[in-house]
């Protein structure tokens, strides 16, 4: 599975990420050791208390275990990946929460842990973490048989729909999916050889290359959004200015931004509203659904653990009925049934701690199927959005175009009038 991490503080602001019920379907909290809390902000508060007895700063490390697509993984699962991190990190020994996250029909864990040795009130160092977990990903990878991410099968070639927390915050605000952006640049990028090109490239999409205060080459949209060429290409500042050369060729943002807007008139921004209202209002019912969806397997879930509990105490209560009290329990004791009613018990409980495990699993992989199934009608409704919004992209160009071509054309009217007949022989 891939293993994305990071040395953090923030207990708090983590916490109630983690345990947002809001953007996941479900969440729970499979293990938490070594806390005197039993909920997740009381642990990630004790590991900041802690942590104000030393220098650091960054007291937590917190790794999100992504199994590919379409494989579910159990709660052991991640359970033996989040040990197998400790164990590579070194932090083994280290207060930690394991939590499962449930979103579109998928599985994902996070596994935070306290980076202050208690003994020592010390952090532990985390040499090259990223690189441990990059080989431990794949060996994972290797173990379940799944098939290796491109990213995984070489470690030179990055894969160019990663995207960082900042992309993806911007593209949200922008309504548009980060990999659908990333894959707009990098293709006009692999289809140009310097700046000519690669600037009608991206103007055939609706961007527009400016020169940036700090960042070099920059792109805005019609809606005066702003894009580094050099993050959203995934290449490095100096090949961008390699193929393109200097960005001072370029107008200035403000400059671009104000012919942007100019070209842009209420008619097409309404328009453009008009096919996100339209998209939003499609997939309302899906969104409907998913709540109903969510809310009932919530219910399902909270029933099993109720009723698991209740035939627990059941059970327990049957089994601690067989030991005998008084002189027949002493008798039990002398004559050895004492011991065998209990390796006995010990057996039938471990039989329906495993049995009540098992059920739980096959409610989980049947919720995760439902919620699979109406995912890929998500899926194939996005796409037909998809297909409608490139339309609508390719007459808002088509609209630039003429309207760029009409504001030449009369300017270099007026620049004849004004120069008159014989300045133009």
């Amino acid at each position: 599975m891939i293993l994305v991490a990071s040395q953090r503080s923030g207990a708090a602001a983590l916490a109630d990420h983690l345990m947002n019920d809001r953007d996941n379907d479900h969440i729970e909290v499979i293990e938490q050791s070594g806390f005197m809390a039993e909920d997740l902000h009381g642990a990630l508060q004790e590991a900041y208390a802690v942590s104000r007895a030393t220098k650091c700063t960054q007291f937590l490390f917190s790794c999100s275990l992504n199994p590919p697509e379409g494989v579910v993984v159990t709660d052991d699962g991640f359970r033996d990946a989040a040990e197998r991190v400790a164990e590579k990190l070194g932090l083994e020994e280290q207060p930690y929460s394991l939590i499962i996250h449930e979103k579109n029909g998928r599985r994902h864990a996070h596994l935070v842990v306290s980076r202050i040795d208690a003994d020592t009130m010390k952090a532990i160092n985390l040499p090259h973490f990223k690189t441990k977990l990059r080989d431990l990903s794949k060996e994972i990878f290797l173990d379940h048989g799944w098939e290796l991410p491109e990213g995984l099968q070489t470690y030179d070639r990055k894969n160019p729909l990663n995207f960082t927390l900042a992309e993806w915050q911007q593209a949200q605000r922008t309504g548009i999916d980060p990999r659908e952006m990333k894959q707009l640049f990098r293709a006009a990028w692999e289809q140009s050889d310097d700046l000519a090109s690669y600037q009608a490239a991206l103007e055939d999409k609706g961007l527009y290359l400016a020169k940036g205060d700090r960042r070099g080459f920059i792109a805005i949209d019609v809606q005066g959004n702003t894009y580094s060429v050099a993050r959203w290409t995934g290449q490095k500042s100096k090949d961008v200015k390699a193929r393109l050369g200097e960005a001072s060729k370029l107008q200035s943002a403000d400059d671009v931004r104000k012919t942007v807007r100019s070209k842009v008139n209420a008619q097409v921004l309404s328009y453009i509203k008009q096919v996100k209202d339209k998209h939003t209002e499609q997939l309302r019912p899906y969104l409907d659904e998913r709540t109903a969806m969510v809310t009932a397997q919530r219910r399902e879930r909270a029933i099993l653990k109720s009723k698991q509990e209740q035939r627990w105490k059941d059970e327990t209560h049957v089994r601690m009925g067989r030991l005998n009290k008084g002189l027949r329990g002493l008798f039990d004791r002398l004559t050895g049934s004492h011991r065998q009613t209990i390796k006995r018990n010990e057996a039938e409980a471990l039989s329906c701690t495993q049995r009540d495990k098992e059920q739980r699993v096959t409610l989980i992989e049947a919720q995760i199927l439902e919620r699979m199934e109406l995912q890929d009608r998500v899926k194939q409704e996005k796409v037909r959005q998809g297909a409608e919004r490139k339309h609508m992209a390719k007459t808002v160009n088509e609209f630039l175009q003429r309207a760029a071509a009409t504001q030449h054309q009369r300017r270099d009217e007026e620049r004849r009038r004004y120069r008159g007949p014989a300045f133009d022989r």
